[in-house]
């Protein structure tokens, strides 16, 4: 039997960089997957699709915003045939140069599915059902994660949606029900209200984003109350009748208030289950958590000294990004590389109309650790550029070591915020102080300069913003 020197099982952003940077060190490599192209759930139904869908959307809002400047366009048209062709031939471009990387690596691509039969061989199934048995020295387990359903209520009619399902724009329903106020919820509620969907949002928690900083989210509440005014928060769905055509849904307050409604269409956004299970885990002796996440250590290592795992199947923060880095951080191990995974911050972003950005240490986590902490905060109604782009709020903070000045932290909530964010990323994984980023030129009129000015602000000198308190570290 042929011996595989390297497999990465799930070809998404963290298997398919895996795979690369194994083919880079020179290493065989075999990459595993059912999609036709790398690329994933993030590049097939996930990141690309919903961020191209999302410029669609700001792309109208902006239309919409230039009238208040003095330029007017017609009323602004939806071709859904145009649009879903538009998005799909951005997913193809992209997974298709992928494909071409990996010939031009010589990783051999096999595309099915496979389940592992011990800590050296798995069982793979081809599109042809003809399964075979393939040994290997390392394995590399990417296989993601999938959209948690509600209890009682599955995905089985194309009128319940989840987040992959959603992009594919079957149709644009005149009433669509969000449940789920999280990052994916609120990205797709932003795109189906461009679209033109009457879209309400209910959200078990008090509030949009749990666990996110209040000021980030009072921004896009304050922009957007086109969706807030139909956000039901304290609300959870308590079944899920089909009436004709439409969707009865029955809704309860925690306060015991109930409620009914009828909607076209419903999608569930209440978060992601790791895809630990079927993937022959127990027969490999595969350790996981309470929770199905794999257990893995540093180097991204199971139990099993020749078999690692990253991604969404490894833990959070389920990210495209932080997957990458994981499994570069593998292939490396496995290359005889000294490596860790040891980031000191790891950029979030919310991609809706405004963006929300943060990384390293939050105002939430500092609270919560008990971790002591000061705040330089800049407000983009001082920033030219801003009022440039028209946008009437915005923010960029700093959250600093009150000891040393320190970035241990940073957030954005406005226009490009997930681009702002990575100097912020880069400052606290190489340890600067406020003043680093203070006395660092940065390019006018801009964004970025709010990272510098929130700096100045906290030694009590920013230009465009009067603080009278002043640091001296």
């Amino acid at each position: 039997m042929d011996k595989k020197q390297v497999i990465v099982l799930g070809a998404g952003p963290g298997g398919y960089a895996a795979a690369f940077q194994a083919a880079n060190l020179g290493l065989e490599v075999t990459l595993i997957d059912p999609k036709p192209d790398p690329g994933g759930v993030c590049l097939f139904h996930g990141c690309i699709p919903s961020k191209a869908l999302l410029h669609l959307a700001k792309v109208k809002k902006e239309t919409l915003l230039a009238e208040e400047w003095g330029l007017s366009f017609s009323d602004a048209k939806i071709d859904l045939h145009k649009v879903r062709s538009w998005k799909e031939s951005v997913v193809k471009q992209l997974t298709g140069g992928l494909g071409q990387l990996a010939k031009s690596r010589k990783v051999k691509y096999l595309r099915g599915t496979a389940k592992l039969t011990g800590t050296n061989r798995l069982e793979f199934t081809p599109e042809d059902g003809k399964k075979q048995e393939i040994e290997f020295k390392n394995l590399i387990i990417a296989t993601g994660a999938s959209s948690t359903a509600l209890p009682d209520i599955g995905f089985d009619d194309d009128r319940i949606m989840n987040s992959q399902t959603a992009l594919e724009l079957r149709d644009i329903p005149k009433k669509l029900l969000i449940v789920g106020a999280g990052y994916i919820g609120l990205e797709m509620s932003v795109i189906y209200k461009a679209l033109g969907s009457e879209v309400t949002i209910v959200e078990f928690t008090p509030d949009i984003l749990p666990g996110v900083d209040q000021d980030l989210k009072d921004v896009f509440k304050k922009e957007r109350k086109d969706l807030m005014d139909k956000t039901l928060f304290n609300t959870q769905v308590t079944s899920v009748t089909k009436k004709g055509k439409k969707l009865k849904v029955k809704l309860k307050t925690k306060d015991g208030e109930k409620q009914e409604e009828a909607f076209d269409k419903m999608l569930i956004a209440i978060g992601s289950t790791p895809n630990s299970k079927g993937i022959g885990l127990e027969e490999a002796g595969i350790e996981t958590d309470e929770k199905g996440f794999i257990r893995v250590d540093l180097v991204r290592r199971t139990n099993i000294r020749n078999i690692y795992a990253i991604g969404d199947v490894a833990g959070q923060p389920m990210l495209a990004h932080k997957a990458s880095h994981e499994g570069r951080i593998a292939a490396e191990h496995i290359a005889g590389n000294k490596t860790a995974y040891e980031p000191k911050a790891i950029p979030a972003v919310v991609f809706t109309d405004p963006e929300i950005a943060w990384t390293g240490l939050t105002e939430t986590g500092a609270k919560e650790q008990g971790i002591n902490y000061e705040v330089a905060k800049f407000p983009w109604a001082a920033s030219g550029r801003a009022l440039t782009l028209g946008v009437k709020s915005g923010l960029t903070k700093l959250i600093i070591d009150p000891e040393s000045g320190r970035i241990l932290g940073a957030a954005m909530a406005g226009t490009d915020a997930g681009s702002l964010v990575a100097e912020a990323t880069l400052a606290v994984e190489m340890g600067a102080v406020a003043r680093d980023l203070e006395l660092t030129i940065h390019p006018h009129p801009t964004l970025s300069e709010t990272i510098m000015e929130a700096a100045e602000i906290y030694y009590g000198h920013a230009t465009h913003v009067h603080r009278r308190k002043k640091k001296q570290n």
